[in-house]
């Protein structure tokens, strides 16, 4: 993978275009990396237990294809629709069965959008009474100024088919101070608020130091109440960790210190989020997101001090539940703790992926603690989000066009 994105920036103009689109992601994800010397331990990957080390994937709607997806989910509104996001602007909606033929545009935003790179229409969340209302949300990037912007669309009808992009209102938006490192994830928790994921800002290194400014809206998760208007278009949860604070900090912020939490969930069962945070050019890794935490960037890349390079822990960082080195990968994907019924074998494991490697493991953990990491499947394809259905079932994005998933053969 190091040669391919190499020889891909010193194509003659002509063929770059076929090439980077793959390239700017991965570069964007903070995988400069790649062109690292580091070379770190390889785990010993222990098989799942009466399952093979390495599992099958197939292609969930093989009549269907999309131009890089980020995003899969639903309203889980009885439907049985599905909803995915194409990174240049785009929602597309489909019935939820593999001989689907057609995935049909919901909602077209790309004039607003810019997609270059990392950036572009990068998460959607239907609001918890859609079927009433609604009401869902996106987030997007955009230029002249570059910045990120949540906003709120609204369906008519809940069964309509395609939506006016003139019901748009803008939620919150906040600048940018380069083109990657953007986050993009949104989800409503169980408890009804919009959870929405930032990454650091760009560059290297973190240099504004926002991960760590709790007056910055970057590298954090912030948390919203988006049925008030106290803040405008929307509130603040009374029990968010900074409110009411002194200090000039954002009072939407829930957890801090992150780097760039591209994809993040929340366990089904537990209500548990789970991120994971692209790494800078030793680790990857995954955290267990809890009111107020500080996952440590740019003091530390996981477990090991970032800058400063020594005494970096005031005390109060919290360490990844798992991380990897570059021998395993170089952007992670976060994924999600399966609650389906297709594959007992894989019940309550937190699957995730790499994005460069295209390698695809089951964590097993035990109160909030790793006892295993296996890996479920290799060469994959560029795995750029995780979807779960109405039932719990697990999809995976392959950023090429393909929605994938277990095989039952397995």
């Amino acid at each position: 993978m190091k040669k391919t994105v190499l020889q891909a920036l010193l194509l003659p103009k002509n063929l770059q275009k076929t090439t980077v689109i793959l390239v700017s992601f991965v570069i964007s994800c903070g995988l400069a990396s790649l062109i690292a010397d580091i070379k770190l331990p390889v785990p010993t990957q222990k098989p799942l237990q009466g399952q093979p080390a390495v599992w099958k994937l197939e292609n969930a709607f093989p009549n269907l294809t999309f131009r890089r997806p980020v995003e899969f989910t639903c309203p889980r509104d009885g439907s049985n629709r599905i909803f995915v996001l194409e990174q240049e602007g785009i929602i597309r909606v489909f019935e939820n069965k593999p001989t689907v033929q057609v995935a049909s545009v919901y909602l077209d935003v790309t004039k607003k959008v810019s997609h270059e790179g990392e950036m572009g229409l990068l998460g959607l969340a239907f609001h918890p009474d859609f079927s009433r209302n609604g009401y869902f949300y996106i987030y997007y990037t955009k230029r002249n100024p570059l910045e990120s912007v949540i906003a709120r669309y609204q369906a008519t009808t809940p069964d309509l088919k395609i939506i006016n992009p003139a019901t748009e209102t803008v939620i919150l938006r906040f600048a940018q101070p380069y083109d990657n490192h953007n986050g993009g994830k949104i989800a409503f928790g169980p408890d009804g608020y919009l959870y929405i994921a930032t990454g650091d800002g760009g560059a290297w290194g973190d240099p504004h130091q926002n991960a760590q400014n709790r007056a910055s809206w970057l590298g954090k998760i912030l948390r919203i109440d988006v049925d008030k208007t106290t803040k405008g278009a929307y509130g603040i949860p009374a029990d968010n960790p900074f409110v009411n604070n002194r200090e000039g900090y954002r009072e939407e912020i829930y957890a801090y210190g992150l780097r760039n939490p591209w994809r993040f969930s929340f366990d089904r069962q537990t209500g548990r989020i789970w991120a994971g945070d692209v790494g800078q050019n030793q680790f990857e890794e995954i955290d267990i997101i809890t009111k107020g935490g500080n996952y440590g960037w740019r003091l530390k890349e996981a477990i090991r001090c970032y800058n400063p390079r020594n005494d970096c822990d005031p005390g109060d960082l919290i360490d990844p539940i798992h991380h990897y080195g570059r021998d395993e990968g170089t952007s992670i994907t976060g994924g999600v703790v399966y609650r389906g019924s297709r594959h007992a074998a894989l019940q309550g494991k937190y699957l995730y992926a790499d994005y460069a490697s295209g390698k695809v493991w089951a964590l097993t953990f035990e109160n909030d603690k790793k006892t295993s990491n296996q890996l479920l499947a290799e060469h994959s394809g560029t795995i750029s989000a995780f979807g779960e259905d109405a039932a719990g079932e697990v999809y995976l994005l392959d950023h090429q066009g393909t929605i994938k998933r277990f095989s039952m053969s397995n």
